[in-house]
């Protein structure tokens, strides 16, 4: 029997990347998943490979079992429509997995106003506005999981004098994971007298060869030696999600440090294990 036997989780991103190996190991695993993103099909993204319908169409050829819901979480009404087609789907919600996301690599300077709010919109307002409805469903039964997906873009560079300036245009992403790291934080605590919901953070432990990663040269190419395998990101949410939430909640983690502490890995490797995490990744 599957680790998620039973269980309706929701990804956002689920369209590529590390939303989809999450999606398509949540549902190997038992799960009825439904993957919201905003590409419903292949080529519509202007960019990026990469759609909903093939993501769903991988899960349901291997035998499980998923929904599309096509989404732009940049918007509440959207947000509350996605879990809202999870539950008419599916029924109540057990896991929300927080991993779509956007940035621009733009300086600050030179960075528009209403591409920075979208940032904010995506990355930090739509895990507030889709965890508000989720515990809806949680809460009544003291039970569920909400992990979101951080980066290591949340560790700052720490003050100056600065030897390294080069300018990557990463200000606006690290600040949307920091914050998002600290509502991860502040809500596993509020939920914490109800026993068995959880609430944590993982960001990969090295750069995830993906799509979007690849696109803005990040890493070489989706077989870089230096990078890391998407699969132990969605090991990691898959470890989070179905720990008891004594174990883990508010946790701030990264994908092989929590991957070895629980024994799911022998070795690892990057930020949390060889380098040090960001500072709530410490508390």
């Amino acid at each position: 029997m599957g680790k998620l036997k039973g269980k309706v989780a929701v990804v956002t991103g689920a369209s590529r990347g590390i939303g989809q190996q999450i999606a398509e190991l949540f549902a190997s695993e038992g799960a009825r998943v439904v993957c919201a993103a905003r590409t419903v099909n292949e080529g519509e993204h202007r960019m990026l490979e990469g759609s909903l319908a093939r993501t769903v169409d991988l899960i349901r050829k291997a035998g499980g079992e998923a929904t599309p819901v096509a989404a732009d979480i940049s918007s509440e009404a959207e947000c509350i429509a996605l879990i809202e087609a999870a539950r008419a789907a599916y029924g109540p919600v057990d896991i929300l997995v927080n991993n779509a996301a956007l940035n621009y690599y733009v300086p600050t300077e030179s960075y528009p106003t209403n591409r920075w709010v979208r940032c904010f919109q995506i990355n930090v307002h739509a895990p507030f506005i889709l965890s508000k409805e989720v515990l809806k469903d949680m809460i009544p039964r003291r039970s569920g999981a909400i992990v979101n997906i951080s980066s290591g873009a949340a560790i700052g560079p720490g003050r100056g004098p600065y030897e390294d300036q080069e300018v990557r245009g990463g200000v606006m992403y690290g600040a949307t994971k920091a914050a998002l790291e600290r509502f991860t934080q502040g809500l596993a605590q509020e939920v914490a007298h109800y026993g068995g919901i959880s609430v944590t953070a993982v960001s990969p432990s090295q750069v995830v060869p993906t799509p979007g990663t690849v696109h803005f040269k990040l890493v070489t190419g989706m077989d870089d030696p230096k990078g890391e395998p998407p699969i132990l990101m969605a090991r990691a949410a898959l470890l989070l999600s179905t720990e008891a939430a004594d174990k883990v909640n508010g946790r701030v983690t990264y994908s092989q440090q929590i991957l070895k502490e629980f024994g799911w890995i022998d070795q690892a490797t990057g930020r949390g294990v060889t380098t040090r995490g960001s500072g709530y990744s410490e508390i």
